[in-house]
């Protein structure tokens, strides 16, 4: 992780950040901080709040509160700097099967403003660092879920972006395509790339990222660099069960399970409801 001091702009401010959906509210006053060129992931279960996070710092939404700076722009206030300087890869991404990877990607690079000299060469780069230069002319409708998933990392990567925001780029994929796309991040950042990467699953990001925030229910729940946290006190975790019928005895049963500290019934349970 590259030396922060307190003169550098951080990719990524968010300060008290809420965001609603009517009478739900999806994220509510929360603030973490992703330094340039690490590697920061955004943990949580679905439904957390982080695909709405994301869309606030893409732009893609306004912040009803708060404020969120990219490299110092506000979102809000300065939307055409922000976007000029991120490429956003959405957990549900649409890639036009009927084109060649080539042509997709072409079609991107001219809407990014490439002109028609630099679009090959950028082209044949993106290709090359996401491994997919040997399917330059084959059909996305047959390439597998992970090579789709790379070209749509190149498709992000065409305009040469300064951040990457990826929503969930692992979902769905196998894990020899898992191992093959963290590689590819790991290069990124090696390039200088500032890389803010968000998942539901802790484990899967730990020897990836340099940081990490954690959201749930909207609010957060930690933010810092990785090792601060692998090193923190172990924290229990709570699981709600029902078992499917009445089972005698099933209280004590739970409490001489290893690894159990506490069993609590709900008062008002039906005798087959357990937290434990």
């Amino acid at each position: 992780m590259p030396q922060i001091d307190n003169t550098t702009i951080p990719a990524i401010h968010v300060t008290d950040l809420s965001h609603s959906f009517g009478s739900h509210q999806a994220v509510s006053n929360i603030s973490f901080t992703v330094f340039p060129q690490t590697l920061h992931g955004f943990v949580g279960p679905n439904g957390a709040g982080k695909t709405t996070t994301l869309k606030v710092i893409c732009t893609l939404l306004a912040p009803r509160f708060g404020q969120v700076t990219v490299f110092g722009d506000n979102v809000a206030a300065r939307p055409e700097l922000v976007r000029r300087r991120i490429g956003y890869m959405p957990d549900h991404f649409s890639i036009y099967r009927q084109m060649t990877v080539f042509e997709y990607l072409d079609f991107f690079a001219a809407a990014y403003g490439l002109k028609t000299d630099q679009r090959d060469p950028v082209i044949n780069d993106v290709l090359t660092l996401t491994d997919m230069e040997g399917r330059k002319n084959d059909l996305i409708s047959g390439l597998s879920r992970g090579m789709q998933q790379r070209v749509s990392l190149a498709r992000v990567l065409v305009h040469d972006p300064d951040l990457l925001l990826l929503d969930e780029p692992a979902s769905g994929l196998d894990p020899r395509a898992r191992i093959e796309l963290m590689e590819i991040l790991r290069e990124l950042r090696r390039m200088g790339k500032t890389i803010f990467i968000s998942s539901h699953i802790l484990s899967e990001l730990a020897e990836l990222c340099d940081s990490v925030t954690i959201i749930d229910c909207g609010q957060i729940r930690f933010s810092g660099p990785m090792d601060v946290l692998l090193d923190s006190p172990v924290t229990a975790t709570v699981f709600e069960l029902r078992t499917v019928e009445i089972v005698p005895d099933m209280e004590q049963q739970l409490r001489d399970l290893p690894g159990i500290t506490e069993v609590a019934v709900p008062e008002f349970g039906t005798g087959r409801d357990f937290v434990i």
